[in-house]
């Protein structure tokens, strides 16, 4: 097995919100008490979405994209580079981290076995063959679908049911502009490994547009549930957009993109303490 401190680096800690804040987000939404969080079941895939789930998603992105990253300035400082002398440690460690929680999985409900059947598919095909959704443009930014499961496997662990369809749509067209948004700092690098992506397959400004309106199509689907600070998140990231317009070169979107860590967690932050409120305290 590799060195712990090797698989955290994979997992890129920065972004581990990412998988666990929607959980959480998802079981606050679906909670009806809150004794309802006290759960083996509940405390298990919070462990499991903090670093597990996490090493999947990026470790198979590493395995599978060695002739892309390393022509990637990014993969030098920011992330780690991962060899093809690392790749078989890599996957035994991911295998041995995850499947106790995905054979657990399968004893819950329906819709908990849907969400993490749907998170292992666009995780791993997002990256592996034969699908390699990343090379897809728009295809790729679709599979980023996999950071909303999260949430509908919270969510129906508490309910056995589906998160409202406006929830899941405006989740949805989130994660798309994030993962659209972090391509732009690699066009450089992409094209010339031959990668075609939404950022390369759009541009710059093109990318940026379509992010802008993925953002707003969110904040509209999110106005029903969460009323003005959906259109507040909405500006936020708009104008990060306008911000980004203006950055002479990928490098400048880079320094912005760095940020986004910070900002996502303090608005997931603000969100499930929001959906708890109103679920769990306002709503009895």
């Amino acid at each position: 097995m590799p060195a712990i401190r090797f698989l955290i680096q994979v997992s890129r800690p920065r972004f581990w919100l990412y998988v666990l804040g929607p959980y959480l987000v998802g079981l606050a939404a679906g909670a009806s008490s809150r004794s309802d969080f006290a759960s083996i079941a509940v405390a298990a895939f919070a462990v499991y979405f903090l670093f597990p789930a996490n090493l999947l998603i990026y470790g198979v992105n590493d395995i599978f994209d060695f002739e892309t990253d390393k022509l990637n300035p990014k993969k030098q400082d920011y992330e780690l580079l991962v060899t093809p002398a690392e790749r078989r440690g890599l996957v035994l460690a991911i295998a041995v981290l995850n499947v106790p929680f995905i054979i657990a999985a399968f004893f819950l409900n329906g819709v908990a076995i849907f969400a993490m059947t749907g998170f292992l598919l666009l995780s791993v095909f997002y990256s592996a063959w034969p699908i390699r959704a990343k090379a897809i443009p728009i295809v790729d930014s679709m599979f980023n679908a996999l950071y909303v499961m999260p949430g509908v496997f919270g969510y129906g662990i508490m309910t056995g049911n589906l998160p409202p369809v406006l929830a899941m749509a405006a989740a949805f067209l989130w994660t798309m502009a994030m993962h659209a948004y972090s391509a732009i700092p690699d066009i450089a690098s992409d094209r010339q490994a031959g990668v075609e992506t939404v950022a390369t397959f759009l541009g710059k400004y093109g990318t940026i547009l379509f992010c802008s309106a993925c953002y707003l199509g969110s904040a509209i689907f999110a106005f029903p549930l969460l009323g003005i600070f959906a259109g507040l998140f909405g500006l936020i990231y708009l104008t990060l957009m306008a911000l980004s317009v203006f950055g002479r070169n990928s490098s400048g979107i880079f320094g912005i993109y760095r940020h986004f860590p910070t900002i996502n967690s303090a608005v997931g932050f603000f969100l499930f303490w929001f959906v708890a409120y109103e679920n769990l305290i306002r709503g009895s």
